[in-house]
């Protein structure tokens, strides 16, 4: 599902004072990491990651491929952090991607 502009927009003011759960660092994007960034999306649907500096990995690349690994949305890429959107499928968690349906 893209999302269109106004659900984005309404998804970045939401991620807005989220503090980023996962950094990616020198080790960069492993399986591992995208397993636990999928656990994450599954409970918060949306989630900020940071890529530290001392990471080789460039912010659109890890987000292309998190898209394609686990189907999430992009909401925002801004320098080094990445603001990820995943409607859970479990009904309990299901609190943003509600919202973000009636939008």
């Amino acid at each position: 599902m893209d999302l269109r502009g106004k659900q984005k927009r309404f998804l970045r003011s939401q991620a807005h004072h989220l503090q980023p759960i996962f950094q990616i660092g020198k080790g960069g994007l492993n399986s591992a990491m995208v397993v636990q960034i999928n656990e994450a999306l599954e409970k918060r649907e949306l989630i900020k990651v940071t890529l530290l500096q001392n990471t080789d990995e460039i912010a659109e690349d890890v987000a292309e491929a998190l898209k394609a690994d686990i189907r999430c949305d992009i909401v925002q890429i801004i320098g080094r952090v990445l603001v990820l959107f995943k409607p859970s499928s479990n009904e309990k968690y299901q609190k943003i991607s509600k919202e973000v349906k009636a939008i």
